[in-house]
């Protein structure tokens, strides 16, 4: 999308022209922004790095002047996904001056001391967790956190199984899967060998904004060439130009499909940490134990531990809640 927003005078012989675009691809602190077709390379304000903080009181009795600044909780305020305003640079270059209002975001908890939200797509449609059934072995809580974290945020899911091909452990499998299935969430079985599951997941993916996450090695790349023909060779050299084969949330690119809409890739995070999700909301966000909550003897002040009456135990104890997704919940309280 691209739009002539309106024109401002910066110098007395200079005006700049305001434009709409989107940020479809981002690297060591430049923005690539399309606006009708066309790359724009962007360098985001500084302004936007920091938040103006207005007087408390009624905006009626004071004048609107600010009081104080404040550096933003985000490690960077520009995602991939983001539609932006831009001051055009006449120069084929740009600057971001504003980030208009998201409808949707995949963020975690940034790594550090300081809580910081690491936005890592904005106005996605679909999260697509990927776990391979073999080499390596799927890591069931690392999708739980994936599960949670889209939950807590209104993020609808897919889940995506990869390698069933070389499944090894077929009974295993098969119960975890039907564990999900239950707790309400879709789950295709996908093999980029066989092509089972394919044309299935490319029909969820037509005409959405859809988000890739698992760790490293489940298949992605190949799941990638098998929905589109030379997508995963296009993410695997772009992971490896930018990062030196180290593919990191700061280098992100947003890839049009054939069938309709966009596809990103995110690196093989070995954590995710949930942003703004305190552990006694965790129940919250499986949805399994959603309608338990608040039914145990002590009500909301229940941490679903040893408490007498805790009405999710119980369910656990009745079979009606997975002790694997019991435990997942309660090693996240515990972050």
């Amino acid at each position: 999308m691209h739009k002539i927003l309106g024109v401002s005078e910066h110098t007395g012989t200079h005006l700049h022209t305001y434009r709409q675009g989107l940020v479809y691809s981002k690297s060591l602190g430049r923005y690539m922004v399309s606006a009708v077709g066309q790359p724009v390379s962007c360098a985001i304000s500084p302004r936007l790095r920091k938040k103006l903080i207005y007087p408390t009181a009624d905006p009626s009795s004071l004048r609107r002047v600010v009081r104080g600044v404040e550096e933003i909780d985000a490690v960077d305020p520009v995602a991939v996904g983001d539609q932006v305003n831009y001051i055009d640079l006449q120069d084929g270059s740009g600057l971001i001056v504003d980030v208009l209002p998201r409808r949707s975001r995949l963020a975690r908890l940034a790594a550090g001391r300081k809580p910081l939200e690491q936005v890592i797509v904005a106005n996605v449609d679909f999260v697509i967790p990927v776990m391979a059934a073999a080499q390596p072995q799927p890591k069931w809580n690392l999708l739980d956190r994936y599960l949670a974290s889209a939950e807590s945020l209104d993020l609808a899911t897919q889940l995506c199984i990869t390698k069933v091909d070389l499944a090894d452990n077929g009974w295993e499998l098969q119960a975890e899967i039907e564990t999900y299935r239950s707790a309400g969430y879709s789950v295709i079985l996908t093999s980029a060998v066989t092509g089972e599951g394919i044309d299935e997941l490319r029909s969820m993916l037509q005409g959405r904004v859809s988000v890739l996450v698992g760790k490293s090695g489940v298949g992605k790349t190949s799941l990638l060439n098998a929905l589109q023909p030379g997508l995963g060779l296009r993410v695997s050299q772009v992971s490896q130009a930018t990062g030196k084969g180290r593919h990191t949330t700061s280098n992100l690119v947003m890839y049009p499909l054939d069938v309709g809409g966009f596809i990103v890739d995110t690196p093989g995070m070995r954590e995710f940490g949930l942003w703004e999700v305190a552990g006694s909301d965790l129940a919250l966000y499986f949805p399994e134990m959603r309608d338990f909550v608040g039914r145990c003897r002590f009500g909301l002040d229940c941490r679903h531990t040893g408490e007498p009456g805790c009405a999710i135990r119980l369910a656990v104890h009745s079979g009606q809640i997975s002790p694997r997704r019991y435990q997942s919940m309660l090693r996240m309280c515990e972050d």
